[in-house]
């Protein structure tokens, strides 16, 4: 019997003796919208809701501690001048409302505002397309969504990012040309709107053919006020896209099987379909790849190197009581090879958060990195700008341009003679070594109230904690609301 294939989704033609039987194979995209369609909430196992919540709280505090960004106020001024019959809430922003399509994009843009969100393997920051997307739909919803139901689209989104940057060998490396969120983000958020809006599985694929039209940004927009619409963007558009494809629009239902479809982001794009989830072969991409949770609001790459400095700075303690940094005539830094976090010397803050030589010599300095190392009072101090003049930067060959297979390293050279070097392979925080939960809600506490009342704090982490058995998600915008009336500065607490 011979089975020659017609190409992509379609028909095969099966030749057996006299006859000819045509049947139909399922298509990459058709298996999404399929899986997308059918996964239920009993097939979320105990370890995917325990680290899609711990995700969910993460991307909710630093969302919070977001909203005080002069990226976010913009962002919320422009989207202020949109109005419509239905409306979202804005994360700490008790007297504001806005079309959800908005609250989705300035909610997104919060938590990507000091780059301090989670961030996946292949590379990528999950949580931030997909969380304000939903929590933005559900509150327009006439039936209101439960707790349930918002912790099932919330995975779904998950999953087709980690399957869709599993499409190709070139993800699993730092990025070199456009920002992976731009891309698989927008597609998640289109899945999960999807999913919560109850979508058939054609209506399924069609989000998807719809939310690629809205993909891409370069990475020559990082370490500018640009690189967090990356994240609104892509929650705001993947909304966008499903609530098109309810109403009927359609894209082409083979998008992602194309080299000119999803295909065009990568030069090794090998895409397969999604299994099918009544069978024994799906398993969720969490369930064996963790997140990391940043400890600093920085580049993931910058933890390697501030810890590194750190336990440099802590040998150079030991070995001279009193020593005095102004000796230090040379910092060196081995890294691997990425451009667009190589920065000598900053003078803004995202500038800063991707700059190798500004967090670890801040780190040497101050001997921590927290929220307030980025102010530009401490950019632009003359003791770092003397030290940042005294850096080199060196990629060894064995230092391999990936999030999990990177190191960094920090050797110090002092006027007296002292030689000391400190490697970090993994940072606490990274999902080989994940935040303790006692970590991870202590971060979402420094970071909520900030904004939140204790009452606003302490009720975010009790619906999240129970989110499977909330009645409706609903409850958790009550809480995102609750404002202090003294806020409290946290620039002075630092996770490390």
């Amino acid at each position: 019997m011979n089975i020659p294939q017609s190409g992509g989704s379609g028909e095969q033609k099966v030749t057996g003796g006299q006859s000819e039987v045509f049947i139909k194979s399922t298509g990459i995209t058709e298996s999404f919208g399929a899986a997308i369609h059918a996964l239920g909430a009993s097939q979320l196992t105990d370890g995917v809701i325990n680290r899609s919540k711990r995700m969910m709280l993460d991307t909710l505090g630093v969302g919070l501690l977001g909203t005080r960004t002069a990226v976010f106020n913009k962002a919320l001024k422009y989207s202020q001048l949109f109005t419509s019959e239905r409306s979202s809430s804005i994360w700490g922003r008790s007297e504001i409302t806005l079309p959800p399509c908005y609250a989705a994009l300035v909610n997104g843009i919060a938590v990507h505002s000091m780059d301090f969100d989670d961030t996946w393997h292949p590379a990528t920051h999950p949580s931030g397309a997909v969380l304000p997307a939903l929590l933005a739909l559900a509150e327009t919803l006439p039936s209101r969504p439960s707790g349930l139901d918002l912790l099932l689209a919330f995975n779904v989104g998950i999953e087709v990012q980690g399957r869709l940057m599993r499409f190709s060998r070139e993800a699993y490396n730092i990025p070199e040309r456009f920002h992976p969120p731009s891309v698989v983000g927008v597609m998640g958020s289109a899945a999960a709107s999807a999913k919560l809006l109850g979508l058939s599985p054609s209506q399924c694929s069609h989000a998807l053919a719809i939310a690629a039209s809205s993909a891409g940004a370069p990475l020559a927009n990082a370490a500018t006020q640009t690189k967090p619409f990356h994240i609104g963007n892509a929650a705001r558009r993947g909304l966008e896209a499903a609530r098109l494809a309810q109403m009927g629009l359609e894209g082409n239902p083979s998008m992602l099987d194309m080299d000119v479809g999803l295909g065009v982001y990568y030069n090794d794009y090998s895409p397969s379909t999604m299994p099918d989830c009544a069978s024994g072969a799906f398993r969720w991409i969490l369930e064996d790849q963790d997140v990391a949770f940043k400890r600093i609001p920085a580049h993931l790459a910058m933890h390697w190197l501030v810890d590194a400095a750190l336990a440099a700075r802590g040998k150079l303690q030991e070995a001279a009581w009193h020593f005095d940094l102004s000796q230090i005539q040379r910092v060196t830094l081995r890294v691997p090879p990425s451009k667009y976090i190589n920065c000598p010397f900053p003078t803004t803050e995202h500038q800063a958060r991707h700059s190798f030589q500004f967090n670890a010599c801040s780190a040497l300095l101050d001997g921590k990195v927290t929220v307030a190392s980025f102010d530009p009072a401490q950019i632009n101090r003359p003791a770092l700008k003397e030290l940042l003049s005294k850096v080199e930067v060196k990629t060894p060959a064995d230092n391999h341009p990936s999030f999990d297979k990177m190191y960094g390293e920090v050797q110090i050279e002092t006027a007296r003679g002292e030689n000391c070097t400190a490697r970090c392979n993994t940072f606490y925080g990274h999902w080989r070594k994940p935040l303790s939960q006692e970590d991870l809600v202590e971060k979402f506490i420094v970071n909520a109230s900030s904004v939140l009342c204790t009452e606003g704090v302490e009720g975010v982490i009790d619906v999240i904690e129970n989110i499977e058995k909330v009645t409706e998600c609903s409850v958790l915008d009550s809480y995102l609301r609750m404002t202090s009336n003294t806020l409290e500065q946290v620039y002075s607490t630092g996770m490390i």
